[in-house]
């Protein structure tokens, strides 16, 4: 509902009175500061407050992989499988809508991302008609797709890098391993470390968030005699400013779409494929997964779950916000028209993805409660 919110009141400011001061407000260089990459409001943001999104969703993963859904190989086989081919599919449905045009292959990874927020909203709306293996195996596809958005980050979005700042990373991270390996439970000491990883990473060339994954890996999950762990304590000190207060910041700085009430001053093409790409590729690409580890025998569909529901599952995964909007500001960093038609893709693809994935599970819940029992 926040999440909600916010991307009405974006959108309000972005065709209203206020649209110039708005923008003004969040490009206008700052003037003189110490951190001289994050030149205004928005690159602030995104290049700072971010950062602490994604150490948050870095201790969720190490989480997950030690203690939690993706823990047991078995388990993970088919969220793993899943998650893959859902970020596969609408890269390829991308490229096939724009013809693989040379100024738009960059914009690939864009509907490739789940918001796992607004996906498990509808989840949450829809309550007892979502089967719990189905809810879980939505959840487990997210982190995965958290992972497989970060690499791409990574590989995909670095322009430049500067050895020598680079250096000062691998240095840092590995102190930060040193001291996880020599058995420090304490938690200052690695979030000190983790701002300076996120220093030198900055001015690396490799994008800061980056860093915010490489120093929750190395948080240790430890449990001692107090059921105390360093992972789980920053983690839950950290989730509520994560959800409540850095995503909804982002969202008002990066959703807003002008509606002109015409064609994007880009043309079509590239918010058609991205919403193409969320509202076709993703559930092609989750769905045709999971029927086909099943047909294979490499894994079977969640327990109680119908093929329409699974296919329901998939379409919510369509759900494209904060990370699919973080990556288009990568993509086209530079280019305001771009950036507009790259929110109407988005918003568009992940409301069409949201509402038919709902029908689906509602239906799909609806046929087994008057199927025979078996």
């Amino acid at each position: 509902m926040l999440l909600s919110a916010v991307a009405a009141a974006a959108i309000f400011l972005a065709n209203s009175k206020y649209s110039t001061e708005w923008n003004r407000l969040l490009d206008t260089p700052i003037g003189q500061h110490p951190i001289c990459d994050l030149a205004s409001l928005r690159e602030m943001i995104g290049n700072g407050l971010m950062v602490i999104f994604f150490f948050t969703v870095g201790l969720e993963v190490k989480r997950e992989m030690l203690i939690g859904n993706l823990a047991d190989p078995l388990t993970r086989r088919l969220p793993v499988l899943a998650a893959v081919a859902g970020m596969v599919g609408p890269s390829l449905i991308y490229l096939a809508v724009t013809g693989a045009t040379a100024g738009l292959v960059r914009g690939w990874a864009i509907p490739t991302a789940t918001d796992i927020a607004f996906a498990m909203g509808v989840v949450g709306l829809l309550g007892r008609r979502v089967p719990p293996a189905l809810r879980l195996f939505l959840l487990t596809v997210a982190v995965v797709d958290d992972i497989g958005a970060v690499i791409v980050i990574a590989l995909a979005y670095t322009a430049h890098v500067d050895a020598l700042w680079l250096a000062a990373a691998v240095g840092v991270l590995a102190a930060m391993v040193a001291l996880n390996r020599l058995g420090y439970r304490g938690i200052w000491p690695f979030v000190g470390l983790a701002v300076g990883l996120w220093w030198c990473v900055l001015h690396s060339g490799v994008h800061a968030t980056v860093a915010g994954v490489l120093a929750a890996l190395t948080v240790p999950l430890a449990v001692d005699g107090r059921r105390n762990s360093p992972l789980l304590r920053l983690e839950h000190a950290l989730t509520p400013w994560s959800g409540y207060v850095i995503v909804p910041l982002f969202g008002l700085a990066q959703a807003g779409v002008a509606l002109g009430g015409g064609a994007p001053a880009v043309g079509w093409a590239l918010p058609l494929a991205i919403a193409t790409g969320l509202v076709v590729g993703k559930p092609l690409g989750i769905f045709g997964a999971i029927w086909t580890a099943e047909r294979l025998g490499f894994a079977a569909r969640p327990v109680g779950v119908s093929w329409l529901q699974a296919l329901g599952a998939g379409q919510l995964a369509g759900i494209g916000f904060t990370m699919s909007m973080f990556i288009g500001t990568l993509a086209f960093a530079l280019d305001a028209d771009r950036q507009n038609a790259i929110r109407m893709g988005i918003l568009a693809g992940s409301l069409v993805a949201g509402m038919i994935g709902a029908v689906l599970l509602w239906i799909g819940a609806a046929r087994a409660d008057v199927a025979p029992d078996r």
